[in-house]
Formats: structure tokens, sequence, C-alpha cells
């Protein structure tokens, strides 16, 4: 049995229980637009006997699969810096990447594209699907005005990349104990996810962390296009640096992969490291933990830039590898593996050489 839409029925949220108790056989599906705004309102909704699931937009991974291009997902499985990619395939994947950052991976967007092989129905869709967001934000939840909650929402990004300040949000004339609830909401809701930063100094990372800094990331990278006010039509025709280099996108999607490939029964977590000081300033854009190992990770949008911060991190925590996410094939330099922007999502089961 699934129930749709259910955040417009609290009284049908409560009776979830019961099915568990008087029926148990029957599997029960309950799912909704800002569900987590309707739980708030619930003090309690059957602890024990309703299981949670975290879900996301599609994965690049399942948008190739989607549009018939699973022969690559199974390239990019086996491939390693042992064993690279084709550089022509691997051109390839990063043209069908590009598609995938510009309309995100939002199922009806990605059904837009695949059945009107068109650009102008993906941007439709965006639209509409941020309208019914934003009407959402005034029926589902009274505590934050509705024009507050759309500020908190496009803050987040245009922040994206940077620590978050509730300074930046609006015109500066709205408490900040409001915005900060409104952000609270969105975390809640999936919508935004929060990466705190980290001392990085041993595992588990989220117990090293700092509670006032942190970054935010929005869910989906074809909402943060359209947020931002970009026409897709125009930047699907750009060279592939530049529009990754628009607004933080590589970042932004480096972590959305990183967290859908966690595990969908745990609320997702993934960190950074910064260091602020007069002789030293350096940023870690990622750091995940894999088997009781600290993994360092360093976006770079193209194929050249300085690596200083991660070799900073990985000689200050005496760590023997790192990984570089960007738009190369897969390669090594040194201590540092790099791993193309398509396979963000294998880090978790890739065979590094650790020692």
């Amino acid at each position: 049995m699934f129930f749709d839409e259910i955040q417009a029925c609290p009284e049908a949220l409560r009776a979830l229980r019961f099915y568990y108790e008087k029926i148990p056989e029957l599997h029960v599906v309950a799912a909704g637009s800002l569900l987590e705004f309707a739980l708030l309102e619930i003090p309690s909704f059957g602890v024990g006997r309703i299981e949670s699931l975290y879900m996301y937009p599609m994965t690049f991974a399942e948008f190739m699969e989607a549009s018939g291009q699973s022969l690559w997902n199974q390239a990019i499985a086996s491939a390693s810096v042992k064993k690279t990619i084709d550089p022509l395939i691997h051109n390839k994947i990063l043209d069908r990447l590009k598609i995938f950052l510009v309309i995100g991976g939002m199922p009806r967007v990605v059904e837009a594209y695949i059945t009107e092989k068109g650009l102008g129905a993906c941007q439709v869709e965006l639209d509409n699907i941020l309208n019914s967001f934003y009407d959402d934000f005034a029926k589902y939840h009274k505590k934050v005005p509705v024009l507050r909650m759309q500020d908190v929402f496009k803050s987040v990004v245009y922040q994206t990349g940077s620590k978050f300040k509730y300074s930046n949000i609006g015109e500066g004339n709205t408490s900040t104990y409001m915005y900060k609830d409104g952000l609270e909401l969105l975390v809640r809701a999936g919508l935004v996810y929060k990466v705190f930063h980290t001392a990085g100094r041993g595992i588990p990372l989220g117990a090293q962390v700092n509670i006032k800094k942190f970054k935010t990331l929005i869910f989906d990278t074809g909402i943060f296009q359209r947020v931002q006010g970009l026409n897709i039509s125009e930047h699907i025709i750009a060279d592939f640096p530049e529009l990754i280099n628009k607004g933080n996108l590589c970042e932004l999607f480096v972590g959305i992969e990183l967290m859908a490939g966690q595990s969908p029964r745990i609320r997702p977590e993934v960190y950074y490291w910064h260091r602020e000081a007069r002789s030293s300033n350096a940023e870690l854009d990622y750091v995940i933990a894999r088997h009781n190992l600290i993994i360092p990770i360093e976006v770079k949008a193209g194929v050249r830039g300085q690596m200083q911060s991660i070799h900073l991190f990985m000689e200050e925590r005496k760590l023997e590898k790192g990984v570089r996410i960007s738009s190369e094939n897969y390669t090594a330099y040194d201590k540092i593996e790099t791993l193309p922007l398509y396979a963000v999502p294998h880090i978790y089961h890739y065979h590094f050489n650790f020692k």
C-alpha cells in the first residue's frame, strides 16, 4: 500500500504504526513533499515500527543507466589508475556529465530530457518543481514566513563553496533566529545539506566538528542552476571547464554524489577542513572516512591547479594518500590519486593503495 503526499494528512502519519501492529504482513510505503515539515508537528509516529530511508535525486550513474549508457557505467566501475578509461570514452562520458550537471537528477526532469530530447522541457520542469517547493513552504509550515524560507533557500545556492553566513541572507533586517530556523527546516526536509568543519585528526570525524563553521549544499545541480537564473541552453554549449567553474558547481556535484553513495538508512554526513591563519590559509573541500581511514578530497574543476591544501592536511595528519577529483582521467601524482568527476561514488569501494 502506497500513500503519496501523506504530509497533507497528519492523521494518516499517526496511523502508520497500526498497520505494523494490526497487519504486519502488509508492506506500507509513505512519501510526500517536504515530509519532515509534517513530522515536526507530530510528537511520535511509531518509533521501532516505521523505517526511514533517505532518498536523493538520481545520481550520474543512474542518469547514465536511464539514458542507455550502462556499458559506460560498467567501464567506470572497473577502472583505476592502473586501468584507465580510453581517452575517447572518457571525453564522451564528460559530455554526458555536462548535460547532467545542467539538468540535474530530478526524475521528471531526466524523463523530459530522455523522452523529448530537448533542454527546453527540462527547464520548464525545473521551474515547476521550484514553484511547487515555494508553495509547499507556505502550505506545510507556519513558523517561518514563506519569503524568509525562500531567502534562505536561495542564499544556500549563492553561498555554495563558502562558509555559510546568516548575515549574507536577504537585506539584513530580519532576525538571525528566523533564518536559522528556516535553514534547519530545509536541512530536515532534505533540500539542503550541511557540511561541517572537522579537525580531521581521527575517526569518527563527526566527533571533531565545529558546529559554528559549516558550508551548505542544495540537493540538486539542476535546481541550483535555475535558482541562479542560468540558461540551460547556453550552458550546454559552453566548454566543460567554463561550465563547471560556474558558482562552484563542481564542488556541489561532488558533495551530492558523496552523500548519495552512503547508506540510505542513515542521515548523510560529509565534512570539510579549513585552517584560517595569517601565515597559512588552507581549505580542503571534503574529508570522509572509509574502513577506518581518513580520506582527504580536493576538487579541481579543470586538469591543472595547485594542491597545497591537501598536501598540508596529509602532512599534518601523517596520511599516506589523498584523492583529487577533476575532469582528468585516472592518474596519480606521487601520493595523490586522481579520479574523474564521473567516478565520485566509487571512492567508497575504490581500491586505494593505502598503507
